[in-house]
């Protein structure tokens, strides 16, 4: 019977501590960048366009901005493909096969071509790197008329005191020019590090969110972006702010998205969990009140609530402040719980203000087009080829 307790007691072994680094950082130590290809005459108007990604994971922002700038090139005559740097090991056991067809469904990747290994490898005009963990191995790759790094945040602030803090801001100084997802990220590029770099405007997909004539906007329905995964997001301020509101609206509807699993969040809530497009359109159309915490750049989420003519708080973080400005269609609160319920609150009591802030969204949203970012993107591209 002793033995048996034991035996049911036992947890299984984990295996050894799994610790992961980008594997092409130590060969751009060793053996140093691979030479640019010399590229004949002018550029040709239909580019060659590599793009290396990160590991991904079903929903991620990144990924889908990615795509939406692909498929903009591709509108615009150029050919591109996705290559996938699994340098924590995310898809490992998985068939390459099976990796490029996940990617495909998630990020509707059909009209590009999906490289889960580089064996196929064969050179580009332009090759991009998309994190900090793509930049050495775009460093490596032969065959490249032009290299960049397409930043869409300041990725050292994903982590504490560690070897990839470093690493990813020592990718900023090693000689890639730069295009960045907004204004104030490239002049963070510029001034800490240096680096040359271009920003372009993260766009909305207007034929999915949009205004629905067709729902009835309530006037009780605060909706967060509850991605806790993601710290930047600065969920556990969230949660305290909107538990002061259910305390003192114990009628309110609160709905959490973006997070797979649930949330003990200690206060009544719906959670549907990840949601594709259409899906958060159907949210944005009938809510009341949008919630968004950008500690870092500016998320994809906010502008498309904007466009859906859903008003949104956000924090008055340095990037949201040059993004949209302190009396832009978003209404920024101080990094506070009360603060945060306040502006909530403010938007939940005044529907003259809602429908304000809701008309200078739409206003804004309207000129933030995935065209018009891959337009801005295709510039800085031909500059680095020339």
């Amino acid at each position: 019977m002793r033995d048996l307790a034991r035996r049911v007691l036992r947890r299984p072994d984990p295996g050894p501590l799994r610790v992961t680094a980008p594997p092409a950082l130590t060969e751009v130590a060793r053996e140093g960048v691979v030479p640019l290809a010399p590229r004949a005459g002018a550029p040709r108007d239909r580019l060659r366009v590599a793009v290396v990604v990160p590991q991904f994971r079903r929903g991620s922002g990144g990924h889908s901005t990615i795509m939406h700038l692909l498929r903009g090139l591709v509108a615009r005559g150029h050919s591109c493909s996705v290559w996938i740097e699994d340098t924590d090991g995310t898809h490992r056991g998985q068939a390459p096969e099976e990796v490029e067809a996940r990617f495909r469904a998630w990020f509707d990747a059909a009209h590009v071509d999906v490289h889960a290994t580089f064996e196929a490898w064969r050179g580009a005009d332009v090759v991009l790197a998309t994190g900090w963990q793509t930049v050495h191995r775009v460093l490596r790759l032969p065959g490249a008329a032009a290299r960049g790094y397409l930043v869409q945040d300041h990725e050292p602030e994903f982590y504490g005191t560690s070897a990839e803090r470093v690493w990813a801001e020592s990718t900023y100084r090693l000689g890639l020019p730069c295009v960045a997802a907004s204004p104030w990220l490239a002049g963070l590029l510029r001034d800490r590090y240096e680096a040359r770099a271009d920003a372009f405007d993260l766009g909305v997909d207007h034929a999915v969110y949009r205004p629905d004539p067709a729902v009835a906007r309530r006037d009780d329905t605060v909706v967060f972006y509850a991605r806790a995964v993601t710290a930047r997001r600065a969920v556990p301020l969230g949660l305290l702010a909107l538990r002061e509101l259910a305390r003192a609206r114990p009628h309110l509807r609160i709905v959490l998205f973006g997070e797979a699993r649930p949330i003990d969040a200690g206060f009544p809530c719906e959670q549907p969990g990840v949601l594709d497009g259409p899906q958060l359109a159907a949210l944005y159309a009938e809510a009341t009140v949008g919630l968004v915490l950008s500690m870092t750049n500016p998320s994809l989420v906010p502008t498309e609530m904007l466009a859906c003519g859903l008003p949104v708080v956000d924090v008055a973080s340095d990037a949201m402040m040059e993004t949209f400005g302190p009396r832009g269609p978003i209404a920024l609160a101080e990094f506070d719980p009360l603060s945060v319920a306040g502006a909530i609150g403010d938007l939940l009591d005044d529907a003259a203000e809602r429908e304000r802030r809701a008309a200078a969204g739409l206003e804004l949203a309207a000129g933030r087009t995935w065209p018009r970012a891959a337009e801005q993107l295709e510039t800085a591209m031909r500059r680095w080829l020339a």
